[in-house]
């Protein structure tokens, strides 16, 4: 089981994209944050790309999150979190 923790730079992101999206995407962005902290907490590894030694990115529609995994001290640091759209 890992610890996760979201640094500020990464709050400070998820915070400005849920105040600039309308209701229906706010829920997305909330069911994605919850969905995030779950899955990095039970396996950081897990449906992540990795780039670079500890870093990693992983994505939960519609968000997308860089990361770093402190596997000596089980916790995963989310760096920066951004908003991405589907492709038609």
């Amino acid at each position: 089981m890992y610890e996760v923790r979201w640094r500020q730079d990464a709050l400070d992101d998820l915070t400005t994209i849920w105040l600039q999206a309308d209701s229906a995407t706010r829920q997305e962005i909330t069911s994605a944050a919850h969905a995030i902290d779950l899955t990095l907490q039970s396996d950081p590894f897990q449906d992540s790309e990795s780039r670079g030694e500890n870093e990693y990115v992983h994505f939960v529609y519609p968000l997308g999150l860089s990361f770093e995994i402190d596997v000596v001290r089980s916790t995963a640091y989310i760096l920066h979190v951004w908003q991405f759209r589907r492709r038609r």
